[in-house]
């Protein structure tokens, strides 16, 4: 199975059309089919439905374009990472990062570096503690951001230099935002919104006993989003300070949970990870500064 024909796969099931996925790979329409029936002829296993005017993935091409993905992405990232080995000025870092007003101090230090090698490039995945590692773990990650304690039997890891604390964002208007700060008997029976993984890692000790009185509404990966139903009344959203919009005027206010609930944050990496040289000068600069 090769790589090139992995990426023809990708590119039909990106445009669900063959004719212009040939001419976005810049081959004929024959050639980029003949790799495609050689690809289901070598799995055993049809990977395409194919219509009158356009093609849909099979389940079985549903499980490859998953796994695909990861390979075309881990050959990139080789590829980019031994044209990159002799340049002393720059090359490619690959970050994944969960939700932090904290990934600010990782910007700053980007700006910094990038004054020292100016040809450094860097691509951000972002997404919570699982996705983030399920892909440091398989190599497509030079280093993530976390927010819980790392796995110490498996990455390296650097604290930042402050800490998140969780509070509650609901409308302004609201009988709830009257308090200074919000207790698990303030949150008992109203509807909740909160991250899967915040959930049960840190507001279920929070709140001990009354954890059965709170009611998970919905989940939310992503901060932004659980305000949108929080502003519309649907729910209130637990979440970290300065990842939503509450400054005069947005109609919306953030109320620190009690007792305080604080979370730390860590830049990680595999232990046994093998660094390009701009990434291991990026990661010295980190221990300077953090």
């Amino acid at each position: 199975m090769e790589i090139r024909t992995l990426r023809y796969f990708l590119a039909v099931a990106r445009e669900e059309n063959m004719s212009r996925a040939a001419e976005q790979l810049h081959v004929t329409q024959p050639t980029l089919s003949k790799a495609l029936k050689s690809l289901e002829d070598e799995l055993g296993k049809k990977l395409f439905l194919r219509h009158s005017f356009s093609i849909a993935l099979t389940e079985e091409g549903v499980l490859l374009r998953n796994r695909a993905e990861d390979l075309v992405s881990m050959a990139d990232k080789i590829e980019q990472e031994f044209l990159t080995l002799d340049d002393i000025t720059g090359g490619d870092i690959y970050f994944g990062l969960a939700e932090s007003y904290q990934i600010r101090y990782l910007a700053r230090e980007i700006k910094q570096f990038k004054k020292t090698y100016p040809h450094l490039r860097y691509d951000i995945t972002s997404g919570d503690t699982e996705q983030v590692t399920e892909k440091l773990d398989k190599g497509l990650l030079d280093f993530a951001v976390i927010c819980e304690t790392p796995d110490e039997r498996k990455y390296h890891h650097i604290p930042f230099p402050e800490s998140d604390y969780f509070g509650a964002v609901m409308p302004a208007d609201s009988e709830l935002a009257k308090k200074d700060r919000i207790t698990a008997d303030d949150l008992a029976g109203l509807p909740l919104f909160c991250s899967e993984q915040s959930w049960e890692n840190d507001i279920r000790p929070w709140a001990r006993d009354l954890f059965s009185q709170l009611r998970l509404e919905g989940s939310f990966r992503l901060s932004y989003n659980g305000s949108m139903f929080a502003k519309e009344g649907l729910g209130v959203l637990l979440t970290l300070n300065n990842l939503v919009d509450t400054s005069p005027g947005s109609g919306m206010v953030f109320r620190p949970l009690y007792p305080r609930l604080e979370m730390k944050m860590y830049l990680i990496w595999n232990k046994y990870q093998r660094f390009t040289p701009i990434a291991e000068r990026f990661l010295k600069q980190i221990r300077s500064s953090f």
